[in-house]
């Protein structure tokens, strides 16, 4: 073993941490340094030059490291802008989307609920309340399942691989005769909802309750968030659905602009 952090490991686990320990580490790195080279990275981890670049390499093929041209320099890649302007737009959601949600719930009488998604659930962030809604029923910081809600199937279908088969994996389970239980029929839905640009659920969370969802997008395109609008059944009708998606994209569309999005 080597001195530091060595390149012995006891476990597979252990092998499997601090592979992702160092993989971080070598983005410090290079965020202090600005620029380095294998064997000066090699020498900040004190580890053998074969495994730094075998960790440079990884993480070059996520954008996160870029090499400079010839020189054998690397430095940190557009990956990172990437992924912090995702958190920095999640986390203005709630403040860009306020307005947007107001309005719409003006417009359209209903609840109008903008929502992300973590893990295996969504989250509802914010929250306006419609003239037409009976019972003010707070939805923000409650969990739901993506696969019986019009954000989650927003959130699912430009979602990444992984994130999809951690809700595939946990199951979809029933919550009324309408919730769609089978994997390949909510592919399909997916699938239609990436076409339209829209999602909707009829009946499929709560019955006597349906929704319309599109997506909010960041600076890069990528989706961060849902917004939606939620009513009953025998006031947001499914016949209504295209009419209040169109509203629903231009909120969504506004809110993208406000963060930074560009089509």
């Amino acid at each position: 073993m080597r001195n530091g952090r060595g390149d012995q490991e006891d476990t597979p686990n252990g092998s499997q941490v601090q592979s992702v320990d160092r993989a971080l580490s070598i983005l410090e790195i290079l965020a202090r340094h600005g620029e380095l080279g294998v064997t000066e990275i090699a020498g900040e981890l004190d580890v053998h030059k074969s495994t730094a670049f075998r960790l440079i390499s990884a993480l070059e093929a996520h954008r996160l490291v870029e090499q400079l041209g010839e020189r054998g320099k690397y430095q940190l890649g557009f990956g990172v802008i990437r992924l912090a302007g995702a958190t920095t737009a999640r986390m203005s959601l709630p403040r860009e989307g306020k307005r947007v949600c107001r309005r719409l719930a003006g417009e359209l009488g209903e609840t109008v609920n903008i929502a992300v998604l973590d893990g295996d659930a969504i989250i509802n962030i914010a929250q306006e309340q419609g003239s037409s809604s009976i019972t003010a029923q707070n939805w923000v910081g409650r969990r739901t399942a993506p696969h019986a809600t019009s954000s989650g199937k927003v959130l699912l279908a430009w979602a990444e691989e992984d994130e999809l088969a951690t809700v595939l994996d946990h199951g979809l389970d029933r919550f009324t005769e309408h919730t769609v239980t089978l994997k390949a029929m909510l592919n399909t839905q997916l699938m239609q909802v990436r076409e339209l640009g829209w999602a909707c659920t009829t009946e499929e969370l709560e019955i006597g309750l349906n929704a319309v969802a599109a997506p909010i997008r960041t600076s890069g395109g990528s989706v961060v968030g849902a917004i939606t609008v939620s009513g009953p059944s025998y006031r947001l009708s499914a016949e209504s659905f295209p009419q209040v998606a169109e509203k629903i994209m231009a909120g969504a569309a506004e809110i993208s602009q406000r963060l930074g999005f560009h089509s």
